[in-house]
């Protein structure tokens, strides 16, 4: 046996003896030329080459073709709302999503607000779900990934843990009538304050909230709602409260004085604030020269007025003339006009106070009026019942 050259592979530490005598053996037909050896195991090597890259070739093949023959099938665990797709063709997850979102929309859906109720179903709504697109959405989810993690995961049998949302699609006119519905069975304008003079007094009327029924959050919440995989069977309407422009306290600032006058009492009431102030006894206009009924206000005072005499029958050669202040002047001390020609003035005929006696005007005492007058500006509200 030949010695072994220097530059002849030496035997590693920890080899096996058989792998050193194989490498010694390619050695030695490699060195020698023309050795009987060295042909065969050159082929041999392609051969097993060649059967390798056949084999990569064949698996990558495989499990493409496998891939490609589960393009349209959706992984085990994936859901939509809550619906089991998995392991399901897409054109069954269609028909499955189909049958169980339609259960869904045609479900009654209460919306409540205090004691109205409203039974509304989604699908007559024109509530609308895209099964075909669902189904689409699942696949997708279930192809995420690269080529060998899914196909070994499919072989597996490995699931993919996924609950995709749904989307519902409303017309916009059936969502508008639906909102609309809702609108005007429960949206209520604010009420001012306000008072209602009688005979008997100012009657107070309390201001009330208004309530608006937020349409946008309202489709959203029902939107949201039928998404969810077990849907609500009731649903509270939201609103915002809407204020009053006016309320009593409003009123109260604004009206600092008003006049009721009870003709059938021969009464004047004064309110300051809205609360009873004082009463006064009066004289009312006689037959055929009532004083008017109705809401007027204070146009103008005046102290220690003129007579301006009327162009009225009754006035007989004093008509159209003016008495100045004095015996003659009927009208004493104060005059507050509320109705062009009409008005309220002191008198001296004390016991005209309680009866028919005036030509329309209201007569009170003079220490009366003057107390009337300082407490009641231009613009006060009087009412003659």
């Amino acid at each position: 046996m030949p010695e072994r050259p220097a530059d002849a592979p030496a035997r590693m530490p920890g080899r096996s003896r058989r792998h050193g005598d194989f490498q010694a053996r390619l050695w030695l037909a490699a060195s020698a030329p023309g050795g009987k050896d060295a042909a065969p195991l050159a082929a041999r090597a392609r051969t097993s080459l060649a059967l390798g890259l056949a084999l990569i070739t064949v698996l990558i093949g495989a499990t493409v073709a496998y891939d490609r023959s589960r393009r349209d099938v959706i992984a085990p665990g994936v859901r939509v709302a809550n619906v089991d797709v998995g392991g399901l063709h897409a054109a069954d997850a269609e028909t499955r999503l189909h049958g169980q979102l339609l259960r869904r929309l045609k479900r009654p859906i209460v919306l409540r607000r205090g004691h109205r109720r409203f039974v509304i179903v989604a699908h007559d709504a024109g509530a609308r779900v895209d099964a075909a697109a669902l189904a689409a959405a699942a696949v997708r989810r279930s192809r995420r990934g690269w080529l060998v993690p899914r196909v070994v995961r499919a072989l597996a049998g490995r699931r993919v843990d996924a609950n995709l949302p749904v989307h519902i699609a409303w017309t916009r006119p059936a969502m508008r009538r639906l909102l609309r519905r809702v609108r005007s069975a429960l949206d209520r304008h604010a009420v001012d304050a306000r008072v209602v003079p009688s005979a008997h007094g100012l009657r107070k009327l309390h201001a009330h909230p208004g309530r608006v029924v937020r349409a946008g959050m309202l489709a959203h919440e029902l939107k949201a709602a039928l998404t969810r995989p077990d849907p609500p069977h009731a649903l509270a309407v939201p609103t915002r409260r809407t204020a009053p422009r006016t309320t009593l306290a409003d009123l109260a600032r604004r009206d600092r004085a008003y006049i009721i006058i009870d003709r059938a009492a021969f009464r004047l009431r004064l309110y300051i604030h809205l609360r009873l102030a004082r009463t006064y006894p009066i004289a009312v206009g006689r037959q055929g020269l009532e004083t008017p009924a109705g809401v007027y206000d204070i146009q103008w005072k005046e102290v220690n007025p003129p007579w301006r005499v009327p162009n009225s029958p009754w006035a007989g050669a004093l008509a159209g003339r003016t008495i100045p202040p004095g015996p003659q002047d009927p009208i004493k001390a104060r005059w507050l006009a509320f109705n062009g020609g009409d008005g309220i003035h002191g008198t001296d005929d004390v016991g005209s106070i309680g009866s028919a006696a005036s030509h329309g005007c209201i007569r009170m005492l003079i220490p009366d009026v003057i107390n009337l007058y300082d407490r009641v500006p231009v613009g006060a509200p009087v009412y003659v019942a």
